[in-house]
């Protein structure tokens, strides 16, 4: 007897394919969305770019009106400490935000140490091409350091090391494309730096902190979007009490 002989048989046929199709969707937006989340997360989010991004901005403004070293180093100062300030209070993460306060603290004591404003952004140029350096070696001995970012995140841990070849090599490749990315940014800000033009190396940095940063973690969600899902950790239980 045929499916369509069958009571309801038809529209069960044609309907099968439809749910499927359905279902492919929904687990498609889902692994996108989870993907997406992992990502943003990873980095801080869009407040972790804020903080990031307007103390160097502040540095700038402030520079442009006083004329002043010290006092816009810590003006820029300030503001760090206060974004640590607000994130304690609302009880958040203050990862990026101490990150932040540190970086702007390192800068702002060797501009105020020597008087020139460019050094300011010393600190950063430099940890910008060390961030690169750990991130292709990180990929070269097979530990990219995207993968160990975001494991924790995905509850795969390292799993994606020896269990997901797939996801190993996904992870290789979206640290290998952060490290060309972001490698931009010192190939264009030190040779700025070296010109001793304080307001051109200023605003090209503010500029060159957001963009390529969610240019990077646009192609991290592409890749990700391709790799095999994550195997996630399966982590030792607690053996009961006597």
């Amino acid at each position: 007897m045929s499916v369509s002989n069958l009571p309801g048989g038809e529209t069960a046929a044609q309907l099968d394919p439809v749910v499927d199709a359905a279902a492919e969707e929904a687990a498609r937006k889902a692994a996108s969305k989870e993907a997406a989340d992992t990502v943003l997360k990873a980095f801080g989010g869009v407040r972790g770019m804020i903080d990031m991004t307007l103390p160097g901005l502040v540095f700038i403004v402030t520079y442009n009106l006083t004329h002043q070293v010290s006092t816009s180093a810590w003006a820029a100062l300030g503001l760090s400490a206060l974004f640590v300030v607000a994130r304690l209070a609302k009880r958040e993460t203050i990862q990026h935000a101490f990150s932040g306060v540190f970086g702007v603290a390192l800068g702002a004591w060797i501009s105020m140490k020597s008087g020139k404003a460019e050094d300011f952004y010393l600190p950063g140029l430099l940890w910008n091409v060390g961030y690169c350096i750990a991130l292709a070696t990180s990929a070269l001995v097979r530990w990219p350091m995207i993968g160990v970012m975001l494991g924790p995140i995905t509850g795969e841990m390292f799993t994606w090391r020896k269990e997901n070849p797939g996801r190993l090599a996904a992870y290789t490749k979206a640290t290998w494309a952060w490290v060309v990315i972001m490698g931009l940014k010192p190939l264009v800000l030190f040779p700025l730096y070296f010109t001793h033009n304080v307001n051109l190396l200023g605003w090209l940095k503010v500029a060159l902190g957001i963009p390529p940063l969610l240019l990077a973690m646009y192609v991290t969600w592409q890749i990700l979007l391709k790799a095999p899902p994550p195997i996630k950790a399966q982590l030792d239980e607690d053996e009961p009490a006597e």
